[in-house]
């Protein structure tokens, strides 16, 4: 068996390890075409290695996030959420919410930021609205004093690394976020139905993810129940988005995900750290490929889920470049119906939804 089969590691066939290293040759590209797309389709899952990212840089933002969060409760709300602005939610909601499901709080804290959060009002709402979620402006902390410098730096590599995973100008310019999510350690018994995150999906592209090795990430696979994702050391977690679904015409599944409560006696804190990539704006949104079968009919939204119709010249072609390029089937057309679909501003996330 070649080097580059050895490198794609299921974990229970479920959730595979994939070293983005082999791709320095055609030949293992394409083995990671074919395992990212496997993955794609089964759990919406995977882990990548070899993917480029100083794990000092890693380190840093690990660091400064938690030093931020073990700050006094007053000094942390100098940075507090508020309309138009990005920065800390010290009471997330429920993220089982976003789906319909009555639950009670999540057990953690996060702080947002937005890749065009510091940008003059003019390029971060072209559109005007500086009310919505990409238009908003970050609010940082005084303390730690890196704390600034260090996330710009994490939103750099991984928009590089989102780039890598999706080479498509629809994604150039997009309105991404970065959070930190702070479990912090439990005190007492959650309530009924408590969890750290509750159950739920993203909606955007994709999510890429660090978790420390305190471990809680769990993933639902049909029939087996709740699949622990296990801490790879180096690795970042990614997972489908609900909009990576709908242009995939559904062959890409969005899975149910959440974060348990620890078990009895560990108590300790936790930390993830998300980067939430979404595209443009003003990008358009339809699925790329036809609507094949009964179960991708399914999934893919129509009728007054999907919002309005944007014109084909507000975004592009609408075609295969939808698409990662390292899953794009070839010879492919698109259905011939144009379908009503949202720009991807009105699939943003609900905050909720982003932990």
């Amino acid at each position: 068996m070649s080097r580059s089969v050895d490198r794609f590691l299921p974990v229970d066939g479920y959730v595979p390890v994939i070293d983005l290293s082999t791709t320095r040759t055609k030949a293992g590209e394409l083995l990671v075409a074919q395992a990212i797309s496997g993955a794609c389709e089964t759990s919406g899952f995977f882990t990548v290695v070899g993917h480029g990212v100083d794990q000092d840089l890693v380190d840093r933002m690990y660091a400064v996030s938690r030093a931020f969060f073990e700050r006094p409760a007053g000094e942390k709300a100098e940075v507090a959420v508020s309309p138009g602005t990005h920065g800390l939610y010290a009471d997330a909601g429920s993220a089982a919410k976003s789906l319909g499901n009555t639950a009670p709080p999540d057990l953690n804290e996060v702080f947002i930021a937005g890749v065009r959060g510091d940008r003059p009002v003019e390029s971060r709402a072209p559109d005007g609205n500086t009310a919505s979620p990409w238009g908003a402006v970050n609010r940082w902390p005084a303390t730690p004093p890196e704390f600034r410098a260090v996330w710009h730096e994490y939103m750099a590599a991984m928009e590089r690394l989102a780039t890598d995973l999706i080479r498509d100008d629809k994604i150039d310019d997009g309105m991404s976020t970065l959070a930190a999510n702070y479990y912090h350690p439990l005190s007492g018994p959650p309530l009924p139905g408590q969890l750290r995150k509750g159950a739920h999906t993203d909606w955007g592209t994709l999510t890429i993810l660090y978790q420390d090795g305190a471990g809680g990430l769990e993933v639902e696979q049909k029939r087996r129940g709740w699949r622990e994702v296990p801490f790879t050391q180096g690795g970042f977690v990614v997972n489908i988005g609900d909009l990576l679904v709908f242009w995939t015409a559904g062959r890409w599944v969005s899975t149910l995900h959440r974060v348990r409560n620890p078990a009895e006696g560990r108590t300790g804190a936790r930390i993830s750290i998300p980067f939430f990539h979404m595209p443009r704006h003003d990008a358009p949104v339809e699925p790329a490929l036809p609507v094949l079968r009964r179960r991708h009919r399914d999934t893919v939204p129509h009728g007054h889920d999907t919002g309005r119709v944007v014109p084909q010249s507000a975004g592009g072609d609408g075609g295969l470049n939808h698409v990662p390029r390292r899953a794009r089937p070839r010879g492919r057309r698109l259905a011939g119906e144009r379908v009503e679909r949202p720009s991807s501003a009105e699939r943003h996330r609900d905050p909720e939804r982003t932990l």
